[in-house]
């Protein structure tokens, strides 16, 4: 009689020994555990990722600050033109003046 008796007892033993042992391995600290692990993992390649792409983000913010400023440069190059063109008429009008005066000054030339 004693033998089922000691095979109750031992059943509710393990029973009793899985449950705690379940309870433990899903304990919400265990998981805590298990995430602060994968995060030690993960962030320095994280930290490596981040760094790269600030890296790309000053190198764009460059490149787009230089395409904008050209632009503008040749904006206003554009816009000029009407003053190149009024600058370029004026200079035309200087030397035919220059030309005027420098023939009138000259005397004839000897008829042979």
């Amino acid at each position: 009689m004693e033998e089922p008796e000691m095979q109750l007892k031992g059943k509710k033993v393990t029973d009793t020994f899985t449950e705690s042992i379940s309870v433990l391995a899903n304990e919400p600290s265990v998981a805590l555990y298990r995430l602060q692990e994968h995060v030690r993992r993960s962030l320095p390649e994280l930290a490596r990722h981040q760094a790269a792409m600030q890296r790309q983000e000053v190198q764009s913010q460059g490149a787009i600050y230089t395409a904008e400023y050209d632009r503008s440069a040749r904006k206003k190059l554009m816009d000029g033109s009407v003053y190149f063109r009024s600058v370029e008429g004026l200079l035309k009008q200087a030397i035919s003046i220059r030309d005027h005066m420098n023939a009138s000054d000259s005397p004839p030339p000897p008829i042979d």
